[in-house]
């Protein structure tokens, strides 16, 4: 990427490159998360005909409040969490990426902090950086388990005041679940917190990034369950990974009306395209079969853990992370370069991301897990032998 100088580009971007993982056409993608199987033959045919119903009016402005799709997806988390929500308490957008953009834009900025508990999603601090918010961290518990330091999160959320709190769960690197009864103590320390750079009376906003909840272990509540006793959270969920519908850019938040307005304040005009709602839609209208695969991936995921902690790497066990999510979290290698470019050689393309020595697979249809498993073995062994 070059950018000429004589382009007056912000003295903080100066240097920064743009996020993302690699986009490489290899035979096995197990690098981003998403759900390997594609959309059924009903939903495909479903799209086409919400499509071709919008197609005559793309001369006009869509509904920029896009009620029926909050509708739908109110509907679908009664079915999938049990929770009763108004429309009103949903709000879509191009992705989770734009949710968590317009939550910085409403409730970040100048001023304003927002804290997190590393490691975590990478976007969250360019997030910070594109609307000016100091972004800090407090560290999860010691590896391999990754899991929420609640005292030190708590006590973070009084020190630091900030305006947002953002925890994943599950979270993105490491899969590691945050319990209910976490996500509780730390609304109990926002509702006493103040927020710095904001009026007096003002309690951070808690977010909980659920990208991967549908992965989670039944019985499991979600943060949705929440939502209803406490204003300042706020619960964003996407159709990208268990909907098998990354392809679409469709994510969507729910909680109290208060911070659905918030963001209908910063939200760019007419956000959703008319194609992009029929598109949710159509994949709304059959729920059973986007979600068909998901009780399989998880079963996938943990046989995968079990054969990783079968496996060593120097005459030591792998450690692996629990995982509530669609992918595994593995090491610890002195090299994990060599082990991420010579799975690439063959064809096998995962994740290096997070602390140092860690490496992530996401879960593939039988045959890529299977692919990967061996090109992974013969792998180790030459990491073993250097």
């Amino acid at each position: 990427m070059s950018i000429p100088a004589n382009l007056p580009l912000r003295n903080d971007l100066a240097g920064e490159e743009p996020y993302g993982a690699p986009q490489l056409d290899v035979p096995v993608c197990l690098n981003v998360n998403e759900n390997p199987y594609a959309p059924s033959q009903a939903v495909v045919d479903s799209i086409v005909e919400r499509v071709r119903a919008v197609a005559p009016t793309l001369n006009r402005y869509p509904d920029r409040e896009h009620m029926e799709l909050r509708a739908a997806l109110a509907t679908y988390l009664k079915k999938e969490s049990g929770v009763d929500l108004e429309p009103e308490q949903v709000w879509a957008a191009n992705g989770s990426n734009e949710i968590m953009l317009q939550i910085f834009q409403a409730f970040g900025g100048p001023g304003r902090t927002a804290l997190g508990f590393a490691p975590t999603y990478s976007m969250y601090p360019e997030y910070a950086r594109d609307t000016f918010t100091a972004w800090k961290t407090i560290a999860r518990k010691p590896e391999p388990g990754f899991e929420l330091d609640v005292d030190a999160a708590v006590k973070a959320i009084a020190d630091v005041k900030p305006s947002i709190v953002l925890i994943t769960s599950p979270n993105n690197p490491t899969g590691t679940p945050a319990t209910i009864d976490d996500i509780e103590a730390l609304l109990e320390a926002c509702e006493k917190a103040d927020v710095a750079g904001a009026p007096k009376g003002a309690h951070p906003l808690l977010v909980v990034d659920e990208a991967y909840t549908e992965f989670r272990r039944p019985g499991e509540p979600s943060a949705t369950t929440l939502i209803a006793g406490h204003d300042n959270l706020a619960v964003s969920r996407t159709m990208s990974k268990a909907f098998a519908y990354a392809g679409a850019r469709l994510g969507y938040i729910a909680a109290n009306t208060g911070v659905i307005d918030s963001l209908r304040i910063v939200r760019m005009p007419y956000h959703l395209s008319a194609v992009t709602q029929a598109v949710a839609l159509a994949a709304l209208d059959h729920t059973d079969e986007q979600l068909a695969q998901v009780g399989h991936l998880r079963d996938i995921r943990d046989g995968l853990v079990d054969w990783f902690r079968k496996q060593t790497y120097k005459g030591t066990p792998l450690e692996v992370a629990d995982t509530d999510s669609n992918f595994v979290y593995f090491g610890v290698f002195d090299d994990r370069e060599f082990i991420f470019d010579e799975l690439l050689k063959r064809g096998v393309l995962i994740r290096d991301v997070g602390p140092d020595g860690w490496l992530r697979v996401c879960m593939g249809t039988d045959d890529e897990i299977e692919t990967f498993k061996s090109a992974f073995l013969e792998v180790l062994r030459l990491a073993e032998q250097r």
